[in-house]
């Protein structure tokens, strides 16, 4: 992945830090704001990344020790590890073979009495069928973990429009980066209120609104904390690379679905399955997944002979309950996490990319599974 990044992220960024203002102040307030609308939801909170989202998301729900969170083990590990963080129990739950996100039949199978949130992934991109999900959640609550999903929609809608919490990553990996950061969006106004206090050790009055109250004026602002919070704050400097971002996402998604679109030409002759738009939505194409046939040499030989050709493909979504960090970690049986983990590859897919750079990937493909290219 190679970010979209211009002249005026840099002159966003140095006007930021000739302003004298580079931690959180006015520069976040409109990022969240533009982020908001672009993901149709009420009210943004930025914060410094994804697993802090996660995190803060899941402490305001009252999640914590003694608690269970359903959730794929199918994504990048943060996605676990946010849950652990709260002191709660990362229970996994198999995906859909095709989409890759998780399968609410098998959400279902994984609710208990101790089940206070489940975090559904919208993986690689990939919109989750948030309604499905919702009618076996029955009264346990959903948190979207939409780190990659930004500009992806869902039924008609941005990806994040109606939920109850999604948390969003600008990592450069992202279709939409700040180097680092995150965002979380809800369309309740109190939790957004609570959310800013905890994400700046719970403080009443933000540095920015205090030092606004105090320009011309004959009164002290005084903060309070009420309660105890967290270090998770973005800073003005990010948030001023966010905004010059928002304003290209369309732009952005628009070229990755049609390079997404020119992969798919050029794989239907080696018939291999490769992630396609659900149903019901549409994919930013974050990531653009191949499954290996069976036939195929291993994993490991095809992405070594994909380098050799010069190509930078990378495994497939991990597996967390196959890491070290969560070894012995119970799990059901978890067949297709198992399978795409270790039969997927994802191909390079960034705005740089030319047509003949998409044949050369194929072909280097078609190679290294031993195929006829046929293109």
């Amino acid at each position: 992945m190679v970010p979209m990044l211009g002249p005026e992220e840099a002159d966003a960024v140095a006007e930021t830090v000739r302003s004298g203002w580079v931690a959180d102040g006015p520069r976040v307030v409109a990022f969240e704001k533009a982020f908001a609308e672009e993901v149709g939801a009420a009210h943004a909170v930025a914060v410094s990344n994804c697993t802090t989202a996660l995190h803060l998301s899941l402490y305001l729900l009252g999640v914590g020790p003694g608690a269970e969170v359903v959730v794929p083990s199918l994504s990048f590990i943060a996605s676990a590890n946010a849950i652990r963080h709260t002191g709660a129990t990362p229970v996994f739950a198999d995906v859909d073979p095709v989409t890759g996100n998780m399968d609410p039949a098998r959400v279902a199978e994984a609710i208990t009495p101790r089940t206070k949130a489940i975090l559904l992934v919208h993986q690689g991109g990939q919109p989750a069928d948030v309604e499905a999900m919702r009618a076996v959640a029955g009264d346990v609550p959903v948190v979207e973990d939409a780190a990659c999903a930004a500009g992806s929609r869902l039924r008609g809608r941005p990806v994040g429009a109606g939920a109850l919490l999604a948390a969003w990553s600008f990592h450069p990996r992202k279709v939409l980066t700040t180097g680092e950061g995150g965002m979380i969006t809800t369309d309740d106004a109190e939790w957004a209120a609570r959310l800013r206090r905890l994400r700046s050790h719970g403080m009443s009055v933000s540095a920015a609104d205090r030092h606004a109250a105090e320009q011309g004026a004959s009164k002290i602002v005084l903060e309070g904390y009420e309660e105890t919070g967290f270090n998770y704050r973005m800073t003005d400097v990010q948030a001023a690379m966010g905004l010059v971002q928002v304003s290209r996402l369309a732009g952005i998604v628009r070229g990755r679905r049609e390079m997404a679109a020119r992969y798919h030409e050029l794989l239907a002759p080696l018939g291999l399955r490769a992630v396609r738009d659900p149903s019901y939505g549409e994919s930013n194409f974050q990531s653009f997944w191949v499954e290996l046939p069976d036939s195929a040499p291993s994993l490991i030989d095809v992405l070594t002979d994909l380098a050799g050709a010069g190509v930078s493909a990378r495994r497939g979504i991990m597996a967390s309950h196959l890491e070290g960090a969560y070894a012995g970690h119970p799990h059901p049986p978890l067949p297709h996490t198992e399978r795409l983990t270790s039969r997927s590859i994802i191909l390079p897919l960034h705005h740089e990319l030319t047509d003949d750079d998409q044949r050369t990937v194929v072909d280097a493909l078609a190679k290294a599974l031993r195929l006829d290219p046929g293109i």
